[in-house]
């Protein structure tokens, strides 16, 4: 993998702006408030100075008609020298459409934090085609804005995450979690989800421990980015630890064969040194999207690739990020994962 630059970390006082790059709903105003909410946290858990681009609240209708604002958004971010930190409100379904307007040169001079999830992995591939390293971790209005309040888990790891140069080391699953819906209500914003035991990470296969650069994201967007201009070279995950996780809609477990077969097909999941897989949301398939991996990985013959299961990112809550193009460790025999650097500088 081509080396990535990684952002200066963040300081308390720093300014941070919040980006709308796929769904609008940060700025409809049944959501606005929890938007807010959101905002608050990060202002008074972290201390920092949190604003909006142009139309990070511009509404869903006005967003999804205008994919050159929110690339124009995220330009402008990036080029402000205020700005040291850029948060996804949410993610969607369609950042892609963003893309013809985005300048990587302009990402590339003005490395800074960026974080997101799902849909948002789009955005991450933007920024490795400008060489950056980004954190695939919290948005603003799913986990910022959790109802009653923050969890202390994503809290320790956007401390660690955000403000520390320092190698995190062993990361432990979530001790709880929760995938439960509940709409986003402002009479529902004093009723806590229900949050359920983590458990601990699970061997889907293999022995030993390997080390790779990371690089992944939502399963479902990685699928619509092949063949596109940001999807990178199969040399580039030589090596690399993926890592994946499903989105709220629960694909079907075939439809994990059918992507993972697609990867072999390409010449990359022959390359890879190991596989990280998110706790899907709810824990819904997680016996069969692990049983699809090893079927898929025994037909490529990489029954010996290690495989670590249950991992706290992706479509539950909390979670942790993981800094595309780190190095990273997967231990079978514990089992274990470890980040073996820091994202930020």
């Amino acid at each position: 993998m081509k080396p990535l630059i990684k952002p200066p970390r963040l300081v308390r006082g720093d300014t941070i702006a919040t980006v709308s790059l796929s769904w609008g709903g940060a700025g409809d105003e049944d959501i606005l408030w929890r938007y807010h909410q959101g905002k608050r946290r990060l202002e008074e858990v972290f201390g920092l100075h949190v604003v909006e681009m142009p139309h990070t609240l511009a509404g869903s209708e006005y967003v999804y008609h205008h994919p050159e604002k929110r690339a124009q958004d995220l330009m402008q971010a990036f080029s402000d020298p205020s700005i040291k930190g850029i948060l996804s409100c949410i993610g969607g379904e369609d950042s892609l459409r963003i893309t013809p307007w985005l300048d990587y040169d302009v990402i590339c001079r003005n490395p800074k934090l960026f974080c997101g999830y799902s849909d948002t992995t789009v955005t991450h591939f933007q920024c490795f085609k400008a060489g950056l390293s980004s954190l695939y971790g919290p948005s603003l209005l799913s986990d910022f804005a959790e109802n009653v309040a923050l969890p202390a888990y994503t809290e320790q790891w956007v401390q660690w995450q955000w403000f520390s140069p320092d190698a995190p080391g062993a990361v432990p699953t979530s001790p709880t979690y929760t995938g439960q819906r509940q709409e986003w209500l402002k009479e529902n914003a004093g009723t806590a989800r229900t949050f359920l035991p983590g458990g601990t990470y699970i061997l889907v296969q293999g022995s030993g421990s390997v080390q790779g650069p990371l690089i992944g994201g939502c399963l479902e967007a990685l699928d619509f980015l092949k063949g596109t201009e940001l999807f990178p070279a199969k040399e580039e995950f030589e090596g690399a630890i993926l890592f994946l996780e499903t989105s709220e809609e629960k694909p079907p477990p075939w439809f994990v064969t059918f992507f993972l077969r697609s990867l072999a097909a390409m010449g990359i999941l022959q390359r890879l040194a190991g596989i990280l897989f998110a706790k899907p949301q709810q824990e819904v398939y997680q016996q069969e999207y692990h049983a699809a991996i090893v079927q898929v990985l025994a037909e490529a013959n990489r029954a010996d690739m290690p495989v670590l299961g249950n991992a706290s990112f992706g479509h539950n809550e909390p979670k942790f990020s993981l800094p595309m193009g780190a190095l990273a460790a997967i231990h079978c025999g514990e089992p274990r994962f470890e980040l073996l650097e820091s994202g930020v500088l």
